[in-house]
């Protein structure tokens, strides 16, 4: 079941564990009334208004617990296709459907678009186009990571966790409403290996600087049921490492 599933993940040995983590603030505070983003490890997560504050701390937690995981097993950060096929599979067995985890090579239009900019084009086609509340949502929370000073705690924290010397890997995505099921999740995952020494992911430029990019997209959907029923155990084991791994946004 999924719930011995959870309970046989033993996480401890990751960095970033704080054993008094239990009694500090929450680092992401869910409200359904506001358009809401977060940095989960190396997810940008969005979540427009309406998705309720129960259904959005599942999805960050079951997303973290899922990276956790990966990290875990998969500790070689040149591995990057394996770290992605464990990271599925943790989703798979928490109540999560992902349409679709082959990745495809992206090619950039010209020699000037930066990966924040190839995100964005990605996310227009999978959201139905740039007017959308959904894309907007994204394209906010990009802007949060690429504007402003870069020593904010979710920007160092994205850069931690999505980027080592020459490889990379980082998830967008975004949790909008949905007339049939209630909510979607439409998830971007991406895989890329740099020319040279990265310094920021989302400024390089695809064609001049990276030797690979890669992107798997599409629908996410949720057996509701099977996750409510592991929630209270991830949450369980995520407790010491969320202050290291989770920073809410500024209000999108």
């Amino acid at each position: 079941t999924a719930k011995a599933f959870v309970d046989s993940v033993d996480l401890s040995g990751l960095p970033g564990s704080r054993r008094f983590a239990a009694e500090a603030p929450k680092p992401f505070i869910p409200n359904e009334d506001k358009d809401q983003g977060a940095v989960l490890g190396s997810e940008v997560m969005s979540f427009a208004r309406g998705i309720s504050a129960e259904t959005r701390q599942a999805i960050a937690d079951s997303t973290l617990f899922a990276q956790l995981q990966a990290n875990k097993q998969v500790p070689d950060e040149n591995q990057i296709d394996k770290w992605y096929e464990k990271y599925f599979d943790v989703l798979s067995s928490v109540g999560w459907t992902v349409a679709n985890k082959s990745f495809n090579n992206y090619q950039a239009s010209s020699d000037d678009v930066d990966v924040t900019q190839a995100v964005l084009s990605i996310a227009a086609g999978l959201l139905g186009g740039p007017a959308t509340t959904a894309f907007q949502l994204v394209k906010a929370a990009l802007e949060a990571l690429t504007k402003g000073k870069q020593d904010q705690p979710w920007i160092t924290l994205f850069k931690r966790e999505s980027q080592r010397s020459q490889a990379g890997r980082f998830q967008v995505a975004v949790v909008h409403p949905d007339a049939d099921s209630g909510f979607v999740i439409s998830s971007m995952a991406f895989n890329l290996r740099a020319s040279s020494t990265l310094t920021q992911v989302l400024f390089v430029k695809v064609r001049h600087d990276l030797a690979e990019f890669r992107q798997a997209s599409g629908a996410v959907t949720i057996n509701e049921k099977v996750l409510a029923s592991v929630i209270p155990a991830i949450g369980q084991k995520l407790i010491t490492y969320a202050q290291s791994y989770v920073k809410q946004l500024p209000d999108l």
